[in-house]
């Protein structure tokens, strides 16, 4: 599965997350690394990285600045899901490095 050049936005978050249906996602992937800048609602800039095995599944890290200005991290965990229109759906299961450290889930769909 490759991740290059696609955008997806949010679809699910827990109430602890910050991202939103008015985040958008732009997936960039050179061999098995994946990068993403990404910004929209509560959520002032954010970037990405992580790498993707062999059945899609991404190990990522990120780092974003919220609208209230601060830097906040975590760690994630995507699986992927094709849907029956071709696009991709990923299921996430995230965690705050920062901040108070919660854990949460979130699905994003591809545009």
């Amino acid at each position: 599965m490759n991740y290059n050049n696609k955008l997806f936005r949010p679809i699910l978050n827990s109430e602890n997350g910050e991202t939103s249906n008015e985040t958008l996602f732009h997936y960039k992937q050179v061999g098995n690394i994946l990068t993403s800048e990404y910004a929209g609602g509560k959520i002032k800039y954010g970037h990405l990285m992580g790498l993707v095995d062999s059945s899609g599944n991404i190990e990522m890290r990120y780092h974003q600045v919220n609208d209230k200005g601060e830097l906040m991290t975590g760690i994630c965990r995507s699986i992927p899901e094709l849907m029956e229109n071709g696009k991709i759906r990923l299921h996430e299961q995230w965690e705050w490095a920062s901040g108070d450290k919660s854990k949460g889930i979130s699905i994003i769909e591809e545009q």
